[in-house]
């Protein structure tokens, strides 16, 4: 089986699926706003679309598949806002529709495990609103909606080997804090797994097996690198923009049973481990043995 993906706010993720999905076949197209960037992604054969009715409206026209990773803005979701109608008058004709959300739904659990049968209690605004987008998407009619709520992501040019070789890593510790996180390929499996066999109406958390303190993430690194780590800073003396501090409110671990289970995932990287030493080992194929300025 092959396709058409129409991604609105194509990024990261989408970046990885079609780098996944196309070799086979598919077809993808991506808004964006940016002319540098709708250059880029015909560089790479992704066919740009201007963020307008019409383009969009052609676009639709020819999608068989389509990827929302456009965050909530201003207490709505920016492509419901812009193209609702338009999305509701294809829905009965596309095949799936994906919306990457944010284990961030389900707010604080002080440590302890969430699933998708949590009931969704977000703890900030940013959250709420995607509790609202998630609700707002599963209103349209006949659309084969379903949800993904990813934790943090990395991979390659977005990980703590990037922050160690800026200096803008921080070790800080906060007693009883652990995040869950997940490697942008182990998303774009995930995708294509859930295209492969589409399941309306489903919620998945995209994690990996292995929640974690964050300065634990920041040291193996650094190990990996040969360099030594950040010194630890409390996290009360912790330099943090507002944003950053807030995700210290919540402290959960994500369960992927349903991933495994009924998309049969077998996790690329199970835990950071794997994950940032594949990141090195990529690196290391392209530019000889890395050093902590990333040139070999």
């Amino acid at each position: 089986m092959t396709g058409t993906v129409l991604t609105f706010g194509h990024g990261y993720v989408a970046d990885a699926l079609a780098a996944r999905m196309m070799p086979d076949g598919w077809a993808f197209m991506g808004t964006t706003r940016d002319p540098d960037r709708a250059k880029a992604l015909q560089s790479r054969g992704i066919a740009p679309v201007d963020w307008a009715q019409d383009a969009v409206h052609r676009a639709l026209d020819r999608a068989t598949h389509v990827l929302v990773s456009v965050a909530p803005r201003g207490g709505g979701d920016p492509t419901l806002d812009a193209f609702g109608g338009l999305i509701a008058a294809r829905a009965p004709h596309l095949h799936w529709v994906g919306y990457l959300s944010t284990t961030g739904v389900y707010g604080d659990h002080h440590g302890g495990w969430v699933d998708e049968s949590t009931p969704l209690t977000p703890a900030t605004e940013r959250d709420a609103a995607r509790v609202a987008a998630e609700a707002a998407w599963g209103t349209v009619p006949h659309l084969p909606l379903h949800i993904f709520r990813l934790p943090g992501i990395y991979g390659p040019g977005r990980s703590a080997f990037d922050r160690l070789r800026t200096g803008t890593a921080q070790r800080i510790v906060k007693p009883g804090q652990v995040f869950s996180r997940i490697h942008v390929d182990d998303i774009a499996q995930t995708l294509a797994a859930s295209i492969a066999q589409p399941n309306p109406g489903a919620a998945y958390n995209v994690a990996d097996d292995a929640p974690c303190a964050p300065q634990d993430v920041i040291a193996f690194a650094a190990d990996l690198l040969g360099v030594e780590p950040p010194p630890e800073v409390p996290f009360e003396q912790a330099n943090l923009s507002p944003m950053a501090r807030s995700f210290y409110a919540e402290s959960k671990r994500v369960r992927n049973d349903r991933i495994t289970s009924e998309l049969g995932v077998d996790l690329l990287c199970p835990t950071y481990r794997e994950g940032l030493r594949a990141i090195l080992s990529a690196e290391t194929q392209a530019n000889g043995s890395p050093t902590l300025d990333g040139v070999g």
